[in-house]
């Protein structure tokens, strides 16, 4: 093999172990300088880092045999060993394996693709409903079926340890946490009272369009404790960095808990803004 395939191959051999290198983010943040999906907690989240590093598998083998294909006609067709070229233009064989293997390819790829987007659509029995709603610039949440609600507004630098967060869960951190307890199927309503807002949780592999006087739905089970932050990813507006989701799984007891403290607060105003007006 000469220098250039050499090169070729160590490049791309270097590259998808980089990008495919199961070197994954801590679970529910962002961390400095990560490049990866953080680790998932959801089944539908898991899925989708086994299709990605499924994907670079195809990439890499795609580039492999490319790169093999160029080094054997770089060394085996050159001008000091091939004085004379062939005449010949076509080749039957090599144009139907060149036209099939693409299509044999697109159809491995299909299948766990079309798998995921229906484990994605297809919401399945729930344990527990959520109403996300976004506004400008924040979210408000009821569980109908516990008769609570509440809105949830970001953190100032100086409020984070007062509410129980590190400093550097600045501009994720907010007020009031979405609570569920592990393992429940949570589905999740989501719309908007203003303009096009996206509820998205990396962790859980959750993201969708929360659009005005429109009701998309979404699922998750997340099945670690621990808690997990997302952010608007629908451009909104001027504020549309600053409006985070907090969401917190708890144990069952746990949940049961918070839902009977959420409950005591029947005599004070649903949420914040009602409690201003």
């Amino acid at each position: 093999m000469n220098k250039f395939a050499k090169f070729t191959l160590t490049a791309a051999t270097a590259l998808f172990g980089a990008s495919a290198a199961f070197a994954l983010e801590g679970a529910g943040k962002p961390i400095p300088g990560g490049h990866h999906f953080q680790t998932p907690v959801t089944p539908v989240m898991q899925d989708i880092v086994w299709l990605d590093n499924f994907l670079h598998l195809m990439m890499l083998a795609v580039v492999l045999v490319v790169v093999a294909l160029m080094a054997y006609v770089i060394m085996n067709f050159s001008r000091e060993k091939n004085p004379t070229p062939a005449t010949f233009t076509h080749n039957t064989t090599v144009e139907i394996i060149w036209t099939a293997a693409p299509v044999l390819i697109l159809i491995v790829i299909a299948i766990p693709s079309l798998k995921l987007l229906f484990l994605q659509l297809e919401v399945p029995e729930p344990d527990l409903t959520i109403k996300a709603t976004g506004a400008q610039w924040y979210w408000s949440y009821e569980y109908p079926d516990e008769d609570v609600a509440f809105d949830a507004i970001m953190l100032e630098r100086d409020e984070l340890a007062e509410f129980g967060y590190q400093s550097d869960e600045y501009l994720l951190a907010t007020d009031e946490r979405v609570v569920v307890p592990v393992n429940a199927v949570v589905h999740v309503l989501v719309s908007a009272s203003d303009v096009i807002h996206a509820w998205a949780i990396p962790s859980f592999g959750s993201k969708i369009d929360a659009i005005p006087g429109r009701l998309n739905e979404t699922w998750f089970q997340a099945t670690e404790v621990g808690t997990y932050f997302g952010q608007c990813s629908e451009l909104c507006g001027q504020a549309h960095s600053y409006m985070p989701i907090v969401v917190e799984v708890v144990s069952q007891e746990d949940y049961d808990t918070w839902i009977l403290e959420m409950a005591s607060r029947d005599d004070e105003p649903k949420t914040q803004f009602a409690a201003v007006e």
